[in-house]
């Protein structure tokens, strides 16, 4: 059993094609379970995502981490899957993730994204986050992983502590500690479709900039800042 994740905050515009490309999988639908964990939102996010998920509920815990991990509390699966609601899933996304954890010493698989919208910039934008991801995998120096296409094996991510509840970088700093409890495998071949509304309010250079920054200091300003918060 894999337990697939996905946080939303008013994605009625986008979350119905996210469910219907996991509803259409190469592997039989009771092999996985599809999770919503809501922010609260404002529209009709919860309504459509009910007529496709397993489960919705509102999150109890802080920020898009604490989503996820109050998603993985519930799950069934030995294995957590975690993708975003604006992502689009190949049909042979579960069971590529399930084959690579047929490796017992693996703890977490992650893979490349390619843009969904059309456009040289987002396609090239995308081009430098991937080759970023396998330059820092290949040489075992940093782990580019991204909560919209990355699977965990249950148990290690629980002792690792699951994920932080930190305002940005939660999904690459896991790795981090998830390192330390087994082997983290990058698939080539387990692509998702992104959006890149997020690169655009932002900025590209701007979000990888954040990416990299996060791992230069292993996520240690991130904790402090939430900790800060936290406490006020």
């Amino acid at each position: 059993m894999i337990s697939v994740i996905i946080p939303t905050f008013n994605e009625e515009e986008n979350i119905a094609q996210c469910l219907v490309s996991l509803c259409h999988q190469t592997v039989p639908r009771s092999g996985y379970e599809i999770i919503v964990v809501d922010g609260g939102s404002k529209d009709r996010t919860c309504e459509i995502a009910e007529k496709y998920a397993d489960r919705v509920f509102i999150q109890t815990s802080r920020k898009v981490g604490g989503a996820r991990n109050d998603g993985a509390r519930v799950g069934k699966g030995d294995i957590i899957a975690t993708t975003d609601a604006d992502c689009i899933l190949p049909p042979h996304w579960i069971q590529r993730i399930g084959e690579n954890f047929s490796n017992p010493s693996v703890v977490q698989v992650y893979g490349p994204i390619y843009p969904i919208e059309e456009g040289f910039g987002n396609r090239f934008s995308l081009l430098l986050a991937n080759t970023f991801s396998r330059i820092g995998y290949y040489s075992r120096t940093f782990y580019y992983t991204l909560g919209c296409n990355t699977a965990f094996r249950k148990e290690a991510f629980e002792k690792a502590g699951r994920y932080r509840c930190i305002d940005a970088g939660d999904d690459l700093e896991i790795a981090m500690r998830m390192k330390d409890q087994g082997a983290i495998r990058f698939d080539g071949r387990l692509k998702v479709g992104f959006s890149m509304r997020r690169y655009k309010k932002f900025g590209t250079v701007k979000s990888l900039y954040e990416w990299m920054y996060i791992v230069a200091d292993g996520g240690e300003t991130q904790k402090y800042s939430y900790s800060q918060k936290k406490y006020k």
